[in-house]
Parts: structure tokens; C-alpha cells; sequence
């Protein structure tokens, strides 16, 4: 039985719809996994999952191939269609099963309580509605359920915030997107009522200039049993 409702036939407008900066963003994303260090954040990001993982915006797939062996299947959410596309050849070469839909996460098209683990990553920054969203993210997970997350957000000094706010009310949604700099990833976990675990702060990349999109958090949380 599948996971998702059928959907009539014929075309349907996409609801998410960045072509320009899908292309940009496939392109810097696989530059980042070596330049930045971005494959070992992933590693960490999965490690040790197990059962059935839901992933809230897969984006191209490059969590894909991270994915340890302990896992049952995987189903990839991503809206943009040219990232889906892109994602799709990603979860091919996988080591896991891995079933790429399209979807928002605000309305993500699986079945209540479906799933040991939601994976959030590089998501939370450019979903219209954050609080609907996790939503979302606690009616799929089983309860007891976990939820990893990688995300950049607020960070730095005043000035470096005040900056983030400035370009969040400007071009930065525009050029990136819908990607906000000023968002709160682990206050909204909390206020969606998920029991947070271990996490940690770092800068992305680790070693270089520090940017407005540099703040980032790793760690877990829980749908409370």
C-alpha cells in the first residue's frame, strides 16, 4: 500500500519553483562535500539511524549515499523539480532504498506515524511556514521517533545578526531561494514540542571566512512517547 495519497492525472504546478538557483545550488553543494567538509557533516548527521527515515527536502540526494546499512528505506521529500530530478539519480546509486517524492513540508504526503526517524537537513531555513512544518514532522515520526537535524541559522555578534535580519528583509530570500540567515532551528524544535538531545554548534566551512550563513547546529531530538 503506498505511503502518499493518488493524485489525479495531468500536469501540476510545482509549489516550490527556484530553477535558477537549483542549478547554482547542485553545482556549490558537490563542491562543498570535499571544500567545506561537508560529507563528514552528513556521516555524523546519520549515523546509527536504523528502520524507515523519512528526509524533509532532499535536495539533490547527497545525504543519499550516507545512509549506513541499518536502514530499512528511505523516502526523500523534495519540491523543486530540477533538485528532485537530481535526487532521483542520487538515491540509484544509494546503498540503501531510497524512494524520492515530491512534496512540501508543510504538507508532507506519507502516512501518520509511518516512521522511526525524520531527517532535517539544510531544510528548516526556507520552508514558508517553520512551525507548521515540524508539525508535520511530529505527526510522521512513531512516538519515541527521532528527528536529526543539520541547520544553519542565527549566530555571531550584534552586528553579525543584525545583518542576518537586514538580509532576510532584502535580497537573501530572493537570490537564495527562499533561504533565511536569522532563524532559530533549536528554539523552534522546542516550541514544536520535541525533546531535544545532543547538539552542537559549528561553523560551515570550519576553517575561512566567516559568513552570515555559517552558523549552523547538529544534533537530535525526539517525539516525546
Amino acid at each position: 500500500m503506498p505511503l502518499w495519497p493518488a493524485t489525479a492525472a495531468g500536469p501540476a504546478r510545482d509549489p516550490v519553483h527556484h530553477p535558477l538557483f537549483a542549478r547554482y545550488y547542485a553545482r556549490a553543494s558537490v563542491a562543498a562535500e570535499t571544500r567545506m567538509g561537508m560529507a563528514g557533516v552528513r556521516a555524523r548527521l546519520l549515523s546509527g539511524l536504523s528502520g524507515r527515515v523519512l528526509e524533509v527536502g532532499a535536495g539533490n540526494g547527497l545525504n543519499f549515499a550516507h545512509y549506513p546499512g541499518t536502514v530499512a528505506e528511505v523516502v526523500g521529500i523534495e519540491p523543486e523539480r530540477l533538485l528532485r530530478r537530481l535526487a532521483v539519480e542520487s538515491a540509484v546509486r544509494a546503498g540503501v532504498p531510497v524512494d524520492v517524492v515530491p512534496g512540501t513540508a508543510e504538507a508532507l504526503p506519507v502516512k501518520s506515524e509511518a516512521f522511526d526517524a525524520v531527517v532535517l537537513s539544510l531544510v528548516l531555513c526556507s520552508v514558508r511556514d517553520v512551525p507548521r512544518a515540524l508539525g508535520e514532522v511530529r505527526r510522521v515520526l512513531r512516538p519515541g521517533g527521532q528527528v536529526r537535524f543539520f541547520e544553519h541559522g542565527r549566530g555571531g555578534g550584534r552586528a553579525m545578526t543584525a545583518t542576518q535580519r537586514v538580509l532576510d528583509r532584502t535580497v537573501w530570500p530572493r537570490l537564495s531561494g527562499g533561504c533565511h540567515l536569522a532563524r532559530d532551528p533549536v528554539a523552534a524544535l522546542r516550541d514544536a514540542g520535541f525533546e531535544l538531545g545532543p547538539y552542537r554548534r559549528l561553523l560551515i566551512p570550519e576553517k575561512g571566512p566567516v559568513l552570515p550563513a555559517s552558523y549552523c547546529v547538529l544534533g537530535t531530538a525526539w517525539r516525546p512517547a
